[in-house]
């Protein structure tokens, strides 16, 4: 998200004549572009900012900004102690930059950190930025609703707001139009997106031209041959994209177990250029830590999202969050994460020691109880047992044919490109197959032949002209 917040700001500059450049020692400008989710995120931050006083002490026309959630959460801190910081800018105020900037030429501090009921900068064209020329960012909502007890999310970045579907269309439309072949739709919970607009006319497909198989029928809000519905849910927005884009594919992050939906499992099931995977963060694996966290859901509920996932589409993906040793967690509720991961089997999972957030519920109600040595014991033993879920996961993949996009070179070798399977895992096959090199933006077929726990190998058996034209 930060990326296509990255991209924005980089839009509004350019109008004011401001271009990229490819490193902080060339610009005239370096904006910091931050993230508070976690305490060592921004203690990154605060490192990369003391880095930059020793360019401003070559670059003495250097100014050095602040952007995101951590700019509005630390405002006076950056302002105050970092003098090196010359403007501080929260999420919802990156239209104001170039009056801020105006100000900060005229030798003055500036600062613009107050959040917006109704900003989605959904007009606004980003500038893809370090971009691969294959994959990109929508941001489809911004904002949260949702109070976990963790999260310093709704406090940095405000209340839920969806973005018009008109707009993420356009935007999906034109990236096809540069070339793209990926898409991932983004926003902090996107199975509670909600617009209500007008009819207005929907061409489907890239060409005007009708698309094939027609809209599901039979719900409310879906979306017909000849006009936007006048109430779009995320189920609704996928399908449109889908239709609309038929060579595109398309992913989201991130889900909400309280709010997924059948309706959007039986969409994803149906458009083979929506891809299958689902990255469903659970947190913990305690009934009775989920509701200390006020995530809205127990694990019986989400074990049945889980087999609804499986019923529409076994071959999907699911990846999740974990938390280890949040607030009160006993080493019972510890055994039921390990349990619960293992039922599940996920793909991949990014793990966690619990960092406690100001302003929180969890910061304002409960004590950090749980030591940091165990905290770091029971998240080795998450990551020991997701690394054998993900081997396992990865290893069921061997023999079978998998649709690869070309992403681009790998680490390891220049003889090798990297690639990602509808399942998101990361594919190595060659890069010349019979003399002919293949480019990032290739779609390949590839049979899997060995696989890791972070990544599979693959045998290419033929490139696919236009993979996904047949939705």
């Amino acid at each position: 998200m930060n990326v296509n917040d990255s991209e924005v700001v980089a839009s509004i500059l350019a109008k004011d004549g401001y271009t990229a450049v490819k490193s902080a020692e060339e610009a005239d400008l370096v904006l910091l572009n931050t993230c508070s989710i976690r305490e060592k995120a921004e203690y990154t931050v605060l490192q990369r900012i003391n880095e930059m006083n020793n360019l401003k002490a070559r670059n003495k026309g250097l100014k050095v900004g602040v952007l995101g959630c951590m700019a509005e959460r630390m405002r006076e801190e950056l302002l105050e102690k970092k003098k090196v910081v010359d403007l501080v800018v929260g999420p919802d105020a990156y239209r104001t930059l170039p009056e801020l900037l105006e100000k900060v030429g005229t030798g003055q501090k500036a600062v613009n950190v107050l959040l917006s009921r109704e900003e989605t900068y959904g007009e606004i064209v980003p500038v893809r930025l370090d971009t691969n020329g294959v994959t990109a960012f929508v941001t489809i909502m911004r904002g949260c609703d949702n109070m976990c007890a963790f999260c310093v999310v709704p406090f940095t970045r405000g209340r839920e707001r969806s973005r018009d579907p008109h707009s993420i269309v356009d935007e999906c439309r034109d990236l096809v139009a540069k070339g793209y072949k990926e898409v991932t739709l983004l926003g902090q919970n996107v199975d509670s997106y909600k617009y209500t607009s007008s009819p207005v006319p929907f061409s489907q497909g890239e060409g005007g031209n009708a698309a094939s198989p027609q809209p599901l029928s039979g719900g409310e809000g879906l979306p017909s041959s000849d006009a936007f519905p006048l109430r779009v849910d995320f189920a609704d927005l996928l399908e449109m994209v889908a239709l609309a884009c038929p060579t595109l594919r398309i992913r989201y992050s991130t889900s909400h177990p309280k709010d997924m939906t059948d309706k959007v499992l039986v969409v994803m099931a149906r458009y083979p250029n929506i891809c299958k995977y689902i990255h469903l963060p659970v947190q913990s694996g305690s009934s009775a830590v989920l509701k200390r966290m006020n995530r809205g859901y127990d694990r019986a509920w989400y074990m049945e999202r889980m087999a609804s996932i499986r019923r529409h589409m076994p071959d999907c993906a699911i990846s999740t969050d974990i938390i280890a040793g949040f607030c009160g967690e006993t080493e019972e509720d510890h055994q039921e994460t390990l349990s619960l991961m293992n039922e599940v089997g996920y793909d991949m999972a990014f793990m966690f020691k619990y960092s406690e957030r100001p302003k929180t519920l969890a910061a304002r109600k409960y004590p950090d109880d749980v030591p940091e040595e165990e905290k770091g014991r029971r998240l080795a033993e998450i990551i020991e047992a997701q690394k054998m879920s993900s081997a396992k996961r990865m290893a069921g993949y061997v023999g079978q044919m998998h649709e690869v996009l070309i992403e681009g070179v790998s680490k390891r070798s220049a003889e090798h490109l990297f690639g990602r399977n509808s399942q998101n895992s990361i594919v190595i096959v060659p890069r010349y197959v019979d003399g002919f090199e293949l480019k990032p933006g290739m779609f390949v077929h590839a049979r899997i032949s060995s696989s890791t726990a972070g990544s599979l190998q693959g045998e290419v058996t033929g490139i696919v002209e236009e993979a996904l034209a047949k939705a």
